[in-house]
């Protein structure tokens, strides 16, 4: 079963190569999360070795790069007539969609790493502890992972492109948005559950809190079930 994901996961990885879209979406989430860390937290006036506000721009930038890495995942598939041929292939549901997923954790693996330089470069200036700035990264996977599987999700029961992307891209704006409203205190607890910057707070103070751990993989495990779903009872269609 691995390797049937990894062969659908290559398919998806090819086709991303020759789209420039996935170069514009990578430039675009590097400048954001720098431009974020230098010039509006301003880093060196801040006088403290410290590298979580450089993380604390990577939930809101997940709110617009990953709803265009998966919009076409299942909504081109429709679209091109594609999704029929899948339909004839000898792969299980869950085979495609976890096909689909790994490509899209794959790339934004690829733009983790492309934003490397920034703390590497820093480490020359200042004392960090390496062990919090991995526990970071751990926490941003984790986060886009669960926002991977709601993009996928949306794709699945999207018609278009356009419609995948503004339901995701809506939905993770919420998720961004709840935890910074001022409300009562049963209605805080609750937004704060399924809030993702809520959950991702432990991991830039250098924290691997196994709640938020299981949040994200759940809340990834969910959607992408659900996604098998639509597949099951949606024919392909």
């Amino acid at each position: 079963m691995p390797g049937r994901i990894l062969v659908l996961a290559r398919k998806e990885i090819r086709s991303w190569v020759y789209a420039p879209v996935l170069y514009c979406i990578t430039v675009f989430f590097i400048l954001f999360v720098s431009i974020w860390f230098f010039y509006f937290r301003r880093f060196f006036s801040m006088n403290t070795a410290t590298l979580r506000p450089f993380f604390e721009a990577f939930p809101p930038a997940f709110i617009p790069v990953i709803p265009i890495l998966t919009m076409k995942a299942w909504a081109e598939e429709k679209r091109s007539g594609s999704i029929e041929l899948l339909a004839t292939l000898p792969f299980t549901e869950w085979e495609l969609v976890l096909g689909k997923f790994v490509s899209c954790f794959f790339l934004l693996f690829i733009m983790m790493i492309l934003t490397l330089p920034v703390p590497l470069t820093l480490l020359l200036v200042g004392h960090f502890d390496f062990r919090i700035i991995i526990t970071e990264y751990i926490g941003s996977l984790l986060l886009g992972s669960s926002a991977i599987a709601i993009g996928l999700f949306f794709s699945s029961v999207s018609k278009t492109q356009a419609a995948s992307f503004l339901g995701s891209a809506s939905v993770l704006l919420v998720m961004n948005l709840v935890y910074k409203l001022d409300m009562p205190q049963g209605l805080a607890v609750f937004f704060n559950f399924i809030s993702l910057p809520f959950h991702f707070e432990s991991f830039s103070r250098g924290i691997l809190d196994s709640r938020d751990i299981a949040f994200f993989l759940l809340t990834a495990s969910g959607f992408l079930f659900l996604n098998t779903r639509v597949l099951i009872f949606g024919k392909y269609s």
